[in-house]
């Protein structure tokens, strides 16, 4: 306590000490910042001079002194502390720049040489050489790039080596280019292995490119061996993802020999890979041995089923329906039967090799051992509004599961879907449940006409005139379709068809109008076959398979027949009550077996099924 004129005041001595200690501190940071700003200022200053100096450096030919001021700018960066937060931002824009100036000049002595055959001068080899390590770095990346483009086949030799002759005894480059040079001739040697490589990896046929890349690492050393590693490893990175889902695929739709295959050769390149080694052993758990099959083949044919034998044959029976078709429980009964007797389906197209436009190639049928070939038919599975009355499907459908469905009218009324209810979504369930029933996953043909539609639905405003017709004849209501609906029929159409031929379906023609091929005139064939292609091919894809209707088939050498040959049609199916098949003048034929409600009474076909066993008891009702 203190007292002035008689007053007593009291004074916090700490208190006032801390103050004046913020107070300081504060001084300081503020004249430490001071000195920092000058200090960023003057170095600023210093930056921006830098790249006019280094310009100035390069046309008055100083190119040591250019050299050294990259050197030291790099130095900067390079050797600055760890632990320095400093924005070194500035400096890597000069040293880029520094770069960029010196690279264009570079790249126009390069074109130069390379193009127009230029020997450079001697104020180029200064300024090539005095540059030192920021010419000597761009030049070694460009000639090395050169020797893998000689190598790639997109440059030539003479040129190749002109280039070499220009800058192979600059100092700053001597060390690079003598090695490179030394390796050409082993490049020359490498380059059509190499490039058969490459054009595989580019088409995405990974494993042969795998297999070439391979072949060149054993067989060459040095830079040839570098670059195939380096595409080695890329390949193998780029086909894993691709391949993985290929298999997953295969395993999907039961193609197990594709599948075991596939990660066989999966398992050999990646071989520590344990989801392969699991894929492989779920493929291998499912393929038996085969072996050449050189006996007859077994081809039966279905229409489009009897779906609901009530409509069929009590409420709406007509003896057509009855002759012509089958029951649902029947083409059950008929593939259990084909499958205890050790039938295999197998693809018709596998026993020909239609790669060449003007002959055809017999391929030799491969099979499980103890198994016999057979090929399915379902023919022209267009759903005409007729059948719709009758107990039968009147269209494909996709259900929840992308599974495809008929849909059919019950005797109740009700709209009903199901696989169960048309023969590919009961082939489709046949296979699952019985994967050796199929070779690698194959289901069968199905032969589509286009006149009223395509798997029931209008797909062409040309289809609505037959099928109006159709519909007033069969007592239901016309249809007046927007070019919308059209298009919506059409998407509905495709999904259903690339279902089908993701699954192990093929497509295949009845021709447009289900027309009696061998009763027509050239001109008639013509005009069907182009509405088929326009109107029905167009969503289908390629298709080399022409069911003919009612076997009314043309022989091979008719000029008819050559004209459907032209259009791609090299598979035919004719009708016979036996197995037969031939090859003839670029084409392959089958006679195909009709399994319809007459057939079962009146054709022996004891040796694929006991028709006792098979033939629906509904039929007795209206037979």
């Amino acid at each position: 306590m203190m007292e002035f004129g008689g007053n007593s005041v009291s004074v916090d001595k700490p208190r006032s000490i801390g103050m004046w200690v913020l107070i300081s501190i504060a001084i300081l940071s503020l004249l430490s910042m001071l000195v920092i700003m000058v200090f960023v200022e003057k170095d600023t200053k210093r930056l921006a001079g830098v790249m006019p100096e280094f310009n100035e450096a390069l046309e008055k030919r100083d190119y040591s002194k250019a050299l050294s001021m990259y050197r030291e700018l790099n130095d900067i960066i390079i050797n600055r502390d760890p632990g320095d937060d400093s924005d070194f931002s500035k400096e890597y824009e000069i040293l880029t720049q520094m770069e960029a100036t010196v690279n264009e000049r570079v790249t126009q002595i390069e074109d130069k040489i390379r193009y127009d055959r230029y020997t450079p001068t001697a104020d180029d080899i200064a300024f090539l050489e005095g540059l030192g390590e920021l010419t000597g770095a761009r030049m070694t990346v460009w000639l090395t790039d050169l020797c893998e483009e000689f190598l790639l086949g997109t440059i030539e030799k003479p040129t190749l080596m002109f280039i070499f002759e220009q800058l192979e005894n600059l100092n700053n480059l001597q060390a690079a280019t003598r090695p490179l040079r030394a390796e050409i001739d082993q490049i020359e040697l490498s380059r059509g292995d190499v490039q058969s490589a490459e054009a595989l990896f580019a088409n995405a046929d990974y494993i042969a490119a795998v297999e070439y890349y391979e072949y060149v690492i054993s067989s060459s050393e040095g830079f040839v061996n570098d670059f195939a590693k380096k595409r080695l490893e890329d390949c193998k990175t780029e086909m894993y993802q691709p391949m993985m889902n290929l298999a997953d695929h295969m395993l999907a739709n039961f193609q197990y020999y594709s599948a075991e295959e596939l990660l066989s050769d999966l398992a050999r390149i990646f071989p520590d890979d344990q989801i392969i080694q699991s894929n492989l052993y779920v493929a291998t758990s499912n393929t038996y041995p085969v072996s050449t099959y050189t006996g007859q083949v077994e081809v039966i044919c279905v229409k489009p089923l009897i779906a609901d034998t009530q409509v069929a044959f009590e409420m709406n029976y007509v003896s057509s329906t009855d002759s012509y078709y089958l029951t649902t429980s029947e083409f059950r009964a008929i593939l259990e039967s084909l499958y205890e007797k050790n039938y295999c389906l197998i693809d018709p197209t596998s026993m020909a090799d239609l790669s060449n436009t003007g002959f055809i190639n017999a391929q030799s049928i491969v099979i499980p051992q103890d198994k016999k070939p057979l090929v399915i038919i379902l023919e022209d599975f267009s759903y005409t509004a007729a059948r719709s009355t009758i107990g039968m499907c009147q269209r494909l459908v996709l259900n929840d599961l992308g599974q495809v469905c008929g849909e059919y009218i019950s005797a109740s009324g009700q709209t009903v879907v199901s696989r169960s209810s048309e023969a590919i979504g009961i082939l489709d369930a046949f296979v699952e449940e019985h994967p050796d029933f199929s070779y690698n996953g194959v289901k069968g043909v199905i032969s589509l006409t286009g006149y009223q539609s395509v798997f029931g639905y209008v797909t062409d405003i040309d289809q609505v005139d037959d099928r109006n017709s159709a519909l007033q004849a069969a007592g239901l209501s016309t249809i007046d379709p927007t070019d919308k609906d059209i298009d919506n029929n059409k998407a509905m159409v495709q999904a259903i068809v690339d279902k089908l031929k993701d699954s192990g379906w093929i497509m295949a023609s009845s021709t447009y109008g289900f027309i009696n091929a061998n009763h027509c005139e050239l001109e008639t064939i013509e005009a069907d076959t182009q509405k088929w292609q326009a109107q029905v091919g167009s969503i289908l894809g390629p298709v080399s398979i022409l069911v003919y209707p009612n076997g009314d088939f043309i022989r091979g050498s008719d000029p008819r027949c050559g004209y459907l040959k032209d259009q791609g049609f090299r598979i035919f199916f004719g009708v016979g009550p036996s197995p037969y098949y031939t090859y003839g003048d670029n084409y392959l034929y089958f006679d195909r077996c009709m399994l319809n409600g007459d057939t079962l009474r009146n054709v022996d076909y004891s040796r694929l099924f006991d028709v006792s066993e098979v033939y629906d008891e509904s039929r007795k009702k209206s037979h």
